[in-house]
């Protein structure tokens, strides 16, 4: 009797994040895991990186990318998070994202690892993240870390539309929640510069203060005050 070969599906992730910029709300990170030979449909859908599509296309791609992952992990990391690990002397940013995401994949037991890289120096970046993942993880899986790898590769593409989707859906419901339209939490909105200067000391949860744009309000009351002797 002819014994069978089954071939074994690879699994590829891609991890790509939304909101890493903004004064206002969670940094979403999503990492996305997908048979190798279901790339295709994610091609075949239109997937493309987040910044490229609609917010309507996106909602819509957010339905269908569901349908194909195997597995996904989705971390919300809220303002104050954010704060301890820019202001703590032994993190950052970058090491925050890096210590999640890699906790994220670790879970995912993938056999290729995409990761956009948000730092300037990838060599680093790669290493530091390397040394975060599970050891049964660093040991088989091909890791890619480079920048715009959400453009590159089509699986990191769909992780950042799926982050994207979660971070506009949850940014709506704290408009909701409180009543007022910030507009998109990134400075470069004028809602969001007047929401800041108006509503900073009424939502400080809401906000990253250890961004600049907050200190910068902040100086800036305690100037008027100081003047007003």
């Amino acid at each position: 009797m002819k014994q069978q070969r089954i071939e074994i599906s690879k699994i590829i992730v891609g991890l790509d994040e939304a909101g890493r910029g903004p004064v206002l709300g969670p940094l979403v990170m999503a990492a996305l895991a997908v048979k190798e030979e279901n790339i295709k449909k994610l091609e075949w859908m239109g997937v493309k990186d987040s910044k490229k599509l609609s917010a309507q296309v996106r909602e819509e791609l957010f339905e269908q990318i569901r349908e194909v992952v195997e597995d996904f992990r989705i971390e919300m990391i809220e303002p104050d998070a954010i704060d301890l690990s820019v202001n703590g002397e032994e993190s950052n940013l970058n090491w925050l994202e890096a210590d999640t995401s890699a906790r994220m994949i670790s879970e995912l037991d993938p056999d290729t690892i995409i990761v956009d890289c948000p730092s300037p120096n990838i060599k680093a970046y790669k290493e530091y993240f390397a040394s975060r993942l599970s050891k049964a993880v660093r040991d088989k899986a091909e890791l890619i870390v480079e920048h715009k790898a959400d453009v590159n590769y089509i699986v990191a593409s769909a992780a950042s539309v799926v982050a994207k989707v979660i971070r506009d859906r949850h940014i709506e419901h704290l408009k909701t929640e409180i009543g007022v339209d910030f507009g998109s939490g990134y400075m470069s909105d004028p809602k969001t510069q007047e929401f800041l200067k108006n509503y900073y000391k009424t939502h400080p949860h809401m906000f990253r203060r250890s961004w600049q744009s907050y200190k910068n309000v902040e100086d800036a009351q305690k100037q008027k005050k100081l003047g007003e002797f």
